[in-house]
């Protein structure tokens, strides 16, 4: 076999087509091509690539490396996602935020029984299988999905907790390895009432529930509003939390003000904050309610979020739209992928960052699947 032959490595297999670094083939010209190819680690047969299977050419990975997609966020950062990596503005870009497929739902809310409900999610997986093809399809691709919490119905502790992780998972591997996953904890992921136990669980299936990633020049908070909402099981991890946020929001507000930039402190292009509990649903001055953060808490973390620049705080939990803009500062509140508490359909939220705005627009599974991104998003993409 000629030496170039070995640098052949299939990299991806979509519908019955495979494309490598250079062509795309039909099923009938990659058998061909793969009975030629015959050297130590690879093994493609020509039923494998009929029935859409990859193999890479290199040693097979061991599951335990696959199931990092799901761990990346660690030691308060994000493999792959890191300063070093994306402190630099490198033009527009387009990602994915998710909310709440919370798997178990549907069938526990028709039939009145959240609390003690949950026993069948097939629908939730099928939702969810159908926003990882939608995405999947996206052109230009997201540069990451991020799911604002409530991943499951089931509680801590409870049954059907753990197959319920592990039929998200199962639906979530499908996401093409070039779109990250990025998981934020959500109330039933922790329980309202967390203590260090479910929140040592939580980290151990989905990664860090609090830290900061960069996206082309733009920074990204990741919040566990749980702390926000009731840490009275957990002060400590609450105190750990506020001290880590303070310093990103310092560090981040020290260097936006500065003149000068520097290379070991970037300035962002653009502030935003991932949480599962809005601050409000419509209004800042609102009151209290199961959906939304208290108003001491909400008063006092819009008061620092707009000290520090942040442009946009994005969330779920409400399984409707909603949302509002005070003082420069948006309060952006997505609906499900899972159960709809509203007339809001299954979607997502497909948001267009530029180096003057955050634009976004709700999209239904549907309308994403059959027409892609919204127009007005995809001029400012291309602009």
């Amino acid at each position: 076999m000629e030496k170039m032959q070995k640098f052949l490595i299939i990299s991806q297999l979509h519908r019955g087509c495979v494309v490598d670094h250079r062509r795309a083939a039909c099923p009938q010209q990659t058998a061909q091509a793969a009975r030629q190819v015959n050297w130590s680690g690879v093994r493609l047969t020509t039923l494998q690539v009929r029935q859409g299977l990859t193999r890479l050419a290199e040693p097979a990975v061991d599951m335990s490396e696959k199931e990092d997609l799901f761990l990346r966020a660690k030691h308060r950062t994000f493999s792959g996602l890191t300063e070093d990596a994306e402190r630099t503005w490198t033009g527009p870009f387009c990602f994915i935020q998710a909310a709440d497929p919370q798997l178990g739902l549907m069938k526990a809310w028709r039939e009145g029984d959240c609390d003690g409900g949950g026993d069948e999610w097939a629908e939730e997986v099928e939702l969810t299988k159908q926003t990882v093809e939608a995405v999947n399809r996206l052109r230009p691709r997201p540069r990451f999905m991020v799911l604002c919490g409530d991943l499951v119905h089931a509680m801590p502790g409870t049954p059907f907790r753990e197959g319920q992780e592990r039929d998200l998972k199962d639906a979530l591997k499908g996401t093409d390895p070039s779109i990250p996953l990025v998981f934020v904890s959500g109330n039933h992921d922790l329980g309202n009432t967390p203590t260090p136990s479910t929140v040592e669980q939580y980290c151990g299936a989905w990664g860090d529930d609090y830290f900061s990633f960069w996206v082309g020049g733009v920074l990204c908070l990741v919040l566990n509003s749980q702390l926000f909402y009731d840490a009275s099981a957990c002060p400590q991890l609450k105190e750990a939390q506020e001290t880590w946020l303070e310093a990103q929001l310092s560090k981040a507000s020290s260097s936006s003000s500065s003149s000068s930039s520097s290379s070991t402190e970037p300035k962002p292009k653009h502030i935003l904050v991932f949480q599962h509990i809005p601050l409000y649903l419509k209004s800042p001055d609102e009151e209290d309610d199961y959906f939304n953060l208290q108003k001491e808490v909400r008063r006092r973390l819009l008061d620092r979020f707009k000290r520090a620049g942040v442009k946009a705080v994005f969330s779920g939990h409400y399984h409707r739209n909603a949302g509002g803009r005070h003082d420069g500062l948006d309060m952006v509140v997505s609906s499900a992928i899972g159960c709809q508490l509203g007339d809001d359909p299954h979607g997502v939220r497909v948001v267009a960052v530029t180096a003057d705005a955050v634009v976004h627009r709700y999209h239904s599974l549907e309308q994403l699947r059959e027409r892609g991104v919204d127009e007005e998003l995809r001029k400012l993409l291309q602009a």
